[in-house]
């Protein structure tokens, strides 16, 4: 389905932007488009990647005439593009109201203007039950795909707009993983706040296999999750000093908006959420049951009402973190 496609990836010079530039590049595409606002990571990704295939936008979704541009005769947008550390869109939360839900809206807007036939919101887990302000604007991101998903009209508006929502990106930007080996390799002591905080967890490769799949069987205003494991700090913390030294220990306070657990799927959506093997897929009543049935082959209706969340799910041991990280190449950077 990408094969001779338009695509533009907002936020596109991030870490999951650039892996699914790359990923995208093997697809045969038409062209790849990025829009981001960091000038040095477009040019130093555009000497890396050296593909005649990729354009490249300065520009932040923010601005809805510069994001039409971007988007003017593009087949399928993801959308990555957002302010996310919690730290600092809980000091600075109307910046991540601007970004993370006015840029979205201006992404909807472009969508449907340009008929676009799909668009990917990528959100997180901190969405759900939402303790802090990153994730009441992720929410909101997803509250805006999941209503777009109403214009849906094959004559005049063909968009599809699907909601992807998943837990953390193993080592990505500003992430626990490659805070912990910074520390480490720099002779400083490890930070822990609470040892029983646990995180779901998912590689870069099988984060870009749920969102090109999900691409693929997303019919509009789904919202897809992929069934992941999760690990405890202390365990990380055990497997990454097993594989690189013990420099100590030092308890520090919870962030502000951090939570112990995170939630996936809380307990009143179960009742809206189904699954497969591997996936679960969040519906909000605007289709019957049997219309999703027949329309989303595989899929079953799910009869837990459990919350799907990090403690609630299997945690890797030490071992297969060990072995994780290995098969990475986090342990391989000098500077992460």
């Amino acid at each position: 389905m990408f094969k001779g496609k338009k695509i533009l990836i907002t936020g596109g010079t991030g870490s999951l932007g650039q892996a699914l530039t790359k990923r995208l590049l093997k697809l045969d595409v038409d062209t790849v488009r990025i829009l981001s606002r960091n000038e040095s990571k477009q040019v130093e990704m555009e000497s890396q990647l050296n593909d005649s295939r990729l354009r490249f936008f300065l520009g932040d979704v923010r601005d809805p005439h510069r994001l039409s541009y971007a988007i003017e005769d593009v087949d399928i947008v993801f959308h990555t593009a957002a302010l996310k550390h919690v730290h600092k869109v809980e000091y600075n939360p109307f910046e991540g109201v601007k970004t993370n839900i006015v840029g979205t809206q201006n992404i909807i807007d472009a969508c449907i203007k340009e008929n676009v036939e799909i668009a990917i919101g990528v959100s997180t887990d901190k969405a759900v039950s939402p303790l802090n302000s990153y994730g009441a604007t992720k929410l909101m991101m997803e509250k805006l795909f999941v209503a777009a998903g109403n214009f849906i009209n094959k004559q005049r508006h063909p968009t599809k707009f699907i909601t992807l929502r998943y837990g953390n990106v193993l080592g990505s930007s500003g992430s626990v993983v490659p805070k912990m080996i910074n520390q480490i390799r720099s002779k400083q002591k490890v930070t822990i706040t609470d040892p029983s905080m646990t995180r779901f967890t998912i590689t870069v490769d099988e984060a870009l296999d749920f969102i090109l799949e999900s691409a693929k069987i997303g019919k509009g205003s789904e919202i897809f999750l992929p069934k992941l494991k999760a690990y405890s700090v202390e365990n990380l913390k055990k497997a990454l000093v097993e594989l690189l030294g013990d420099t100590g220990e030092e308890k520090i306070p919870i962030r502000p908006g951090e939570k112990i657990h995170e939630i996936l799927i809380n307990h009143d959506e179960m009742k809206y959420t189904w699954e497969t093997e591997s996936k679960y897929a969040l519906v909000y009543p605007f289709s019957s049951d049997e219309q999703f049935r027949t329309s989303h082959q595989g899929f079953s209706k799910t009869t837990s009402l459990e919350q799907y969340s990090s403690d609630r799910t299997e945690l890797l041991t030490v071992s297969q973190l060990k072995q994780i990280l290995q098969k990475s190449d986090l342990l391989d950077q000098k500077s992460l």
